[in-house]
């Protein structure tokens, strides 16, 4: 695949940024795309490796080395048709997956990765530039009708390849617009919002039927979608947030990311928001929390004019390069530093915040924290420890907790007296995503607890392979790594 001795010949090349003073005064995109030139060289660089382990690294499978020696042959209708066989939203992966494919990539031992990601966003842009993006409506309907709840990346995978199956698909939506955790959680600076609508537009001229507005469990009940449809999946995400029980918490200036970041979204689309307007502006931000979250908070905290933006990781610094005990392919708990860090951002590892301090008002100026280390002993669980005489207070105006999800809500799992597991995800087999009740399923977060979103859409697409062969006895759609079917 690619050039042969493309990998000896060429470096890795990143598409570029727009100047940090630049960027922050908006919430647009804010990458420089490489020329066609350059990413033809950057496909070349693919091996012909024998095993391509970024197959394995990659939840959807995607045909890694094929849509990038289609790229270096300048074939770009042909890498297409490849990336489309696999993901139905490469314009999503493209710019939000960790890329789990390039820590796998064989040339990755020793050099920097094939820059698969890049090429996939680019791929699908080229597409959509030059008219390649088509809806494709089913020939013929089966007379079957699923219902799928959550608008997220699971839950529009599952309805586009069951209505490719020829099932007539509608999807829930409790808010106002299309795109669950795309629209609502993502900030438009990673990707602007018009991305999402443009798929949409296509899926809804293949026959999908969108409801927005209606709260599944609420407005209308788990008895009456069972009544009306034939099949039902549940793809309403893991949106149970994580608090930290800590003395203050109550206070006034204490803020949950997921009510801080889609009140965000709602402001730069126009779209009227309920309750106190969450600002930065002029504040001391202290983001809790080192993942994606996070970030996206500091990205935010900054556009907003926030005085200080300070993050807190409750883990050790890590290291750029792979630690001991993680060896390729499997995917690294290295350091990673994102746009929004290198924004302006403060960050602090190997931190515990203890409390949070308040004044005689009942608002948040400041907290307290406390150097932390984990112990580990063979066999055992990683055990954390304060460090005596480290405790320190920090001047806080807006802490932001961005500690990830426990779960799923169970509103509609109990409506149907679903089983669920410890940690609330509905208990559904990875096997055939089947859930205790017949003709119900589950998947995405909702399943298998947070995740990534390259991994919601293949457990989307896997579902829809299992809900077709529950209704029709049998079924074409792919599994994973496979070739889409062509319409029916």
């Amino acid at each position: 695949m690619g050039k042969i001795t493309g990998f000896m010949e060429f470096d890795r090349k990143d598409e570029g940024y727009a100047p940090v003073k630049e960027r922050i005064k908006n919430y647009k995109e804010f990458t420089n795309p490489l020329k066609e030139a350059e990413l033809k060289n950057q496909g070349a660089r693919c091996m012909d490796c024998g095993i391509p382990f970024c197959h394995s690294g990659c939840p959807l499978g995607n045909l890694i080395p094929d849509f990038n020696d289609a790229v270096y042959q300048g074939k770009w209708e042909k890498a297409t048709r490849i990336l489309h066989s696999t993901n139905n939203f490469p314009e999503f992966t493209g710019r939000l997956c960790p890329a789990p494919c390039e820590e796998a990539c064989v040339l990755g031992i020793n050099e920097d990765p094939v820059s698969i990601e890049n090429i996939e966003k680019n791929i699908v842009e080229t597409a959509f530039k030059n008219g390649w993006i088509t809806p494709e409506p089913p020939l013929k309907r089966t007379e079957k009708t699923v219902a799928v709840i959550g608008s997220g990346p699971a839950g529009l995978a599952a309805a586009q390849q069951l209505n490719r199956a020829g099932h007539t698909v509608t999807v829930f939506e409790r808010d106002e617009k299309v795109g669950g955790l795309l629209r609502y959680g993502i900030p438009d600076f990673k990707m602007e919002k018009n991305v999402i609508d443009r798929r949409l537009e296509v899926m809804e001229k293949e026959g999908i039927q969108f409801k927005t507005g209606v709260h599944v469990g609420v407005d209308v009940s788990a008895e009456e979608l069972k009544n009306e449809f034939d099949a039902i999946v549940l793809c309403g995400g893991a949106t149970v947030r994580r608090n930290l029980p800590i003395p203050g918490s109550d206070l006034k200036g204490v803020v949950q990311a997921m009510d801080f970041l889609p009140q965000n979204n709602r402001k730069v689309d126009g779209i009227p928001f309920k309750g106190e307007d969450l600002s930065a502006k002029g504040k001391n931000v202290i983001v809790i929390g080192g993942g994606d979250t996070g970030s996206d908070c500091i990205g935010t905290s900054i556009r907003h004019g926030a005085t200080s933006v300070v993050n807190f990781e409750i883990m050790p610094k890590g290291t750029p390069d792979r630690p001991e005990g993680q060896p390729w392919p499997f995917w690294p708990m290295r350091l990673r530093t994102s746009t929004s860090h290198k924004e302006g951002a403060e960050r602090v590892f190997s931190i515990s915040t203890k409390r949070f301090v308040g004044d005689d008002n009942g608002n948040l100026k400041g907290l307290v924290t406390t150097e932390v280390v984990w112990e580990t002993a063979p066999g055992k669980r990683p055990v954390l420890k304060e460090v005596e005489g480290t405790e320190k207070e920090w001047e806080c105006d807006l802490a932001l907790l961005a500690l990830g999800f426990t779960g799923s809500e169970t509103t509609i799992a109990d409506q149907l007296g679903l089983e669920m597991d410890p940690r609330t995800n509905i208990n559904a087999s990875p096997a055939n995503y089947k859930t205790n009740v017949p003709g119900v399923f589950a998947a995405g977060d909702q399943r298998r607890g947070q995740s990534l979103i390259v991994w919601a859409i293949s457990e989307g697409r896997q579902a829809a392979h299992h809900v077709d062969t529950y209704l029709m006895g049998q079924s074409n759609l792919p599994l994973k790594g496979e070739g889409d079917l062509p319409r029916v």
